[in-house]
């Protein structure tokens, strides 16, 4: 099994198709009030750096890291695909996002997400991250978690990826 991680333009296909899967996944279960995540052209607008994991060729997930001049990063559009899930890519794209993030001089990763999203929670715990309030444009709602991994304590390796997606 080959696993890759390559940067891709938001607006590529690949990178299009898996974010219309995940917007698929989490629209039904939030309120518009409630979905935080970016659309394609905010992607490209902002400046979010994205990457696509591949297995064996196969487009199997994405994720953005978005840097911002308050000193953080933030994870955006993370998703892996439910027949790819339990191989460790989200872990995998975490530790990349977050790396990417450290070769830029930051040291925190945040990132918010929905409370229906226990798998992905949990994957984001397991490497480190701690909840903290409410961040950046964002406000206190209840179906929203905000967490963050400080990397001056690298994110855990190891260990199988349950799912994973965020805004």
């Amino acid at each position: 099994m080959l696993v890759t991680t390559t940067a891709q333009r938001a607006d590529s296909p690949v990178a299009r198709e898996l974010i219309a899967e995940l917007d698929a996944i989490l629209a039904p279960n939030y309120p518009p009030e409630s979905r935080h995540g970016y659309s394609i052209e905010k992607l490209l607008r902002e400046d979010v750096a994205f990457f696509v994991v591949a297995v064996d060729g196969a487009p199997a997930g994405c994720g953005g890291v978005q840097l911002f001049a308050e000193g953080y990063a933030e994870l955006k559009r993370m998703y892996v695909r439910p027949a790819f899930r339990g191989m460790g890519l989200g872990r995998g794209l975490v530790v990349h996002l977050s790396q990417h993030a450290a070769d830029r001089g930051i040291d925190v990763v945040r990132l918010e997400t929905g409370v229906l999203q226990v798998a992905a929670i949990g994957l984001y715990t397991s490497i480190g991250f701690r909840p903290i309030p409410p961040f950046g444009p964002y406000r206190d709602d209840p179906v929203s978690v905000c967490l963050e991994l400080r990397l001056s304590q690298p994110p855990a390796g190891g260990g199988a990826d349950p799912s994973s997606s965020s805004s």
